[in-house]
């Protein structure tokens, strides 16, 4: 049974690794490789992965390990034309605020709200839906969806 110690292990693990991809956005090539291993660790590309970045509205679905790291870092050979890259704001801190999980023999989802703190302090609220599966003993993400709350 994956517990819910697993996830939040996971949900840290993501958000510190978004945190040091903005700080390598200084160097393109380490940006680049980091964001790929990042991928590779964190999100179940080998197999599906559903994702659903926050900040997409032409492209909004995103399934492909290309696609993702368009959306992370953008850049000139970027997948899809409307991304700037959002993990190279750069962020200094992601804390997640689980409203609830259903913990099941390999697979996981977690639903809440995660915070992103920028250079000046400021927080940006996003509520997601994360999927997990264990895979090789890891809880890889397999369902991301992300978007700001809701306004009048």
């Amino acid at each position: 049974m994956i517990t819910k110690e697993e996830v939040t292990e996971a949900q840290q693990k993501w958000g510190n690794g978004v945190v040091q991809i903005g700080s390598l956005k200084e160097s393109r090539e380490k940006c680049e490789a980091f964001t790929s291993q990042f991928l590779d660790d964190r999100y179940a590309f080998d197999k599906t992965v559903l994702f659903k970045p926050t900040k997409c509205e032409i492209e909004q679905f995103r399934p492909s390990k290309a696609e993702a790291m368009s959306y992370f870092i953008a850049g000139d050979d970027r997948t899809c034309s409307e991304d700037h890259g959002f993990a190279i704001q750069p962020w200094t801190k992601v804390r997640f605020e689980n409203h609830g999980m259903i913990l099941e023999e390999s697979r996981a989802i977690a639903m809440g709200n995660y915070f992103f703190t920028d250079l000046n302090g400021n927080e940006a609220k996003v509520e997601y839906t994360f999927g997990y599966q264990m895979s090789n003993g890891e809880l890889k993400i397999d369902l991301h969806h992300s978007s700001f709350p809701f306004s009048h």
